[in-house]
């Protein structure tokens, strides 16, 4: 069985190492090419885009793909749109591995917003110093609100810097400790954190240090995504494609 994995998350990685031993298929790992040094990969990878939904059912067409494997960010919702209609153009069968968003709990003070235009709006007029937790592409909306004083956290630099006089920039790539998130906000003397509701535990050590030190979140409410086969987990994930081997659901037997 030909798979093609969308990546790019801690999912896609571990599900293509879970499969790349298996001699009964053959799994690429597509990634955006937006990071500048990605994590190693235990499969074959494509970089780059397709040029939207037909390029992508034209690549699906032309290299056999029987399996497409929707395993991006929960905000990726651009992406995960052209790959259901890219499966439906080239006839292919998708699966989607969707994280279980992260759901308040006592001591949390969360403040859901639309977008991240909302999320600068939010803060306030008044000074504050902000932990902003988001991709390094999406912050410019918060040189609309310069009073803040704003650590930013990336995979890679931020180029070029935010617009605003009172910026510092970390760049790390997680997963990140509830200690070490705690450490840093302390340390930092953040009053606010900025963040997407991604899910899963390598990010999740923010949200439990601004719970601990009883800081307010302002949380991007996640995007809506196509309604298309899904699964929650890596594990779960393994168990359809064993089921689709097993009856020949990924050959249309």
């Amino acid at each position: 069985m030909r798979i093609l994995i969308l990546g790019g998350t801690a999912e896609a990685r571990q599900l293509a190492g879970r499969l790349a031993a298996r001699a009964a298929l053959r799994v690429t790992l597509s990634l955006a090419g937006r990071t500048a040094s990605p994590a190693a990969q235990p499969v074959p990878v494509r970089s780059g885009g397709f040029g939207g939904a037909q390029g992508l059912a034209a690549y699906l067409a032309a290299e056999r793909i029987e399996l497409l494997i929707d395993a991006t960010h929960p905000y990726a919702a651009q992406i995960s749109a052209n790959a259901a209609r890219a499966s439906e153009l080239a006839q292919t069968k998708l699966l989607a591995v969707r994280r279980v968003p992260w759901a308040a709990v006592a001591g949390d003070r969360w403040t859901d917003v639309a977008d991240v235009e909302h999320a600068a709006r939010a803060l306030g007029a008044k000074s504050r110093r902000v932990f902003l937790a988001l991709g390094r592409n999406e912050i410019a909306p918060f040189a609309q609100a310069p009073q803040h004083h704003y650590l930013v956290r990336s995979v890679d630099a931020v180029e070029p810097p935010l617009a605003v006089p009172h910026a510092r920039y970390i760049t790390a790539r997680g997963p990140f400790s509830e200690a070490d998130d705690r450490q840093l906000l302390h340390e930092n003397k953040i009053d606010v954190v900025v963040c997407k509701n991604s899910g899963g535990i390598s990010s999740y050590g923010k949200i439990a240090a601004a719970r601990t030190l009883g800081l307010p979140v302002i949380m991007l409410k996640r995007p809506e995504l196509p309604d298309v086969p899904a699964v929650e987990t890596v594990d779960a994930a393994v168990a359809w494609i064993d089921h689709a081997l097993a009856s020949g659901m990924a050959r249309g037997v």
